[in-house]
């Protein structure tokens, strides 16, 4: 792709983003306006804009980048995403909204009366948001680099910047605005390439996507490597260009026999036409026959990873802080029950397409395989499928819209994280309080991403969708629908199944791999928050809060018959 194009594209998306948020600044005026949005936003309205927010990296670049890598296997991605709507639905989405709160940790103050319960969920709410951005700013660099080989930082600190005048400037208010804008933007912007993509492979002889045959480079390609990576080779095969390969300099033609080779990052190696791409160790052995059916390297991708897989997507979106916050700007029970029915018809048709993009790139950008780059498939394949100056204008359409991605899910986490933050660690009330913590709240991410290094945007996703299910999902869940649960059990119970997430998503992701069981640990730290915060609630049973059936009331009776008494604040 042209980068002249695809800058334009990204400065097009920053420039919209601030004037969109900018019609919102002029009606934000009250708190309620920047933390709720004084809880006027019609179903449609705030389906957009969770559609919007919710659509993150993972969804854009990340979801497409593993159906690329690994095959099928990876749709259970956005089946869950999808499904965890319908949960959140059935179980929280009204009682949430009558509950009359700003925040989570408002939430858990108001259902146990407990300055501790709140306390614990502030941090797990805060770290969880963190978890979330980090991979949105990683996918800003990402898109960045790939479009003007601009260093990472270079993109995560213009989407740090974006977002914290529009969050600072207008809240919630503002952000309701930009997010509907841009869950538009980005339906066009991935679907519309789609539309040429198919037209393209149809033209160029429908090429098969399930032949028994390792990926292949279409044709003469330049790989460039920006960091060191090993590969693994399938078959020999003979690269020209320049580099380090397995320590020694390489200029011209260098033969890669079968077996791993350590790639320095800076060479510049160019593949052959019609040979196989060798790849990251990372991603399995697959021909595209292999790849195309829903097993890994022609094993069954393992019943336990995708049951926790499933436990994870289903249960973790409804403990995202920025997915709850929008349910408190609702009008009321009713109206978010709405917005939840037209958030999963919005959803179900965004994922139709990633798959599309994963499936093309085994085609037609194979050697994204062998840098390891998996995520950048959406965003090089038009170039790549399209020849002229149409591949350049929807390489360009589609750099916007995964900008766009970034820009929005990334406004919902500032404002859900800056509420957390004014309200329970800084103790600032008001504007200026949310305003002050905003800072904070980006800059803490915005530092990570340079200890954490390159990981896939989905992976680090999951971690925060799985310490959500195991911990403050419980807390909704039970605090909820059941009166049994006691101060006591509640912080138990956030902490028996978020902590051992965490930790075991953190040990995964620094070993690069390892035990499947702390590779996807949802399916037992999910049940062990849900049964410890049972379990010891029922041993603590002085420890009820005295106003639980009054506040079961409050969260249940419908607002028409008059029962429910006035928002808190």
């Amino acid at each position: 792709m042209n980068s002249t194009y695809g800058i334009v594209a990204v400065l097009a998306v920053a420039i919209g983003t601030a004037l969109v948020g900018t019609y919102g600044l002029r009606i934000s005026r009250t708190t309620s306006d920047f933390f709720v949005a004084s809880r006027t936003v019609s179903p449609w309205w705030n389906a957009s804009a969770i559609g919007g927010e919710y659509l993150s990296a993972a969804s854009f670049v990340g979801i497409a980048g593993l159906i690329f890598a690994h095959g099928p296997d990876m749709l259970w991605f956005p089946v869950g995403y999808t499904a965890g709507y319908l949960v959140l639905l059935a179980l929280v989405a009204a009682p949430l909204r009558r509950s009359g709160a700003y925040t989570l940790p408002d939430f858990a103050e108001a259902r146990f009366g407990s300055p501790a319960v709140r306390a614990v969920a502030s941090v797990l709410a805060l770290g969880i948001g963190w978890l979330y951005l980090l991979p949105q700013l990683q996918g800003a660099g990402l898109t960045l680099h790939t479009l003007t080989g601009a260093p990472d930082w270079v993109g995560a600190l213009l989407v740090a910047a974006v977002v914290t005048a529009n969050v600072t400037s207008g809240g919630m208010r503002s952000v309701t605005f930009v997010q509907a804008f841009q869950y538009w933007l980005k339906v066009t912007a991935i679907t519309v390439p789609v539309v040429f993509l198919v037209m393209a492979w149809h033209a160029h002889g429908a090429r098969d996507l399930t032949a028994p045959e390792l990926p292949v480079f279409p044709r003469e390609t330049v790989v460039t490597f920006d960091a060191d990576t090993v590969v693994h080779v399938d078959e020999p095969v003979v690269f020209g260009g320049t580099g380090v390969v397995d320590g020694r300099a390489v200029t011209g033609s260098t033969a890669l026999a079968v077996g791993d080779h350590t790639i320095a990052a800076g060479s510049r190696l160019l593949a052959p036409a019609g040979a196989a791409v060798p790849r990251v160790s990372s991603i399995p052995h697959n021909t595209n026959e292999t790849w195309a059916m829903p097993l890994r390297g022609g094993e069954s991708f393992p019943l336990y990873a995708v049951y926790s897989l499933i436990i994870a997507t289903f249960l973790g979106t409804m403990g995202l802080p920025h997915v709850i916050v929008r349910f408190y700007t609702n009008p009321n029970g009713r109206a978010a029950r709405r917005t939840t029915l037209i958030v999963l018809a919005l959803l179900g048709f965004f994922y139709l397409m990633p798959p599309i993009y994963g499936a093309l790139g085994r085609l037609y950008a194979p050697e994204l395989l062998m840098t390891g780059d998996t995520d950048a498939v959406v965003l090089v394949l038009p170039s790549r499928v399209v020849d002229g100056l149409g591949g350049h204008l929807l390489g360009a359409l589609v750099a916007g819209g995964a900008f766009a991605a970034f820009l929005s899910t990334s406004s919902g986490l500032m404002v859900s994280l800056a509420g957390v933050l004014s309200r329970d660690v800084l103790r600032l009330r008001g504007i200026r309080g949310f305003r002050v913590a905003s800072v904070p709240a980006v800059l803490v991410p915005l530092g990570m991403t340079w200890l954490v290094g390159k990981v896939p945007v989905a992976d680090m996703v999951g971690l925060a969708f799985a310490v959500a299910a195991s911990s403050l999902c419980p807390l909704l869940v039970l605090g909820i629908w059941s009166t049994r649960i006691s101060t006591v059990g509640a912080v138990a119970g956030m902490l028996a199944g978020g902590v051992p997430a965490l930790v075991a998503g953190l040990v995964t992701i620094s070993a690069g791999g390892g035990n499947v069981f702390l590779a996807r640990p949802a399916a037992w730290t999910a049940p062990l928050g849900f049964v410890v915060m049972y379990a010891v609630s029922l041993l603590t049973p002085r420890r009820v809060p005295a106003g639980v059936n009054h506040v079961m009331v409050r969260l249940h009776a419908p607002e028409n018959l008059g029962l429910r008494s006035q928002d808190r604040r």
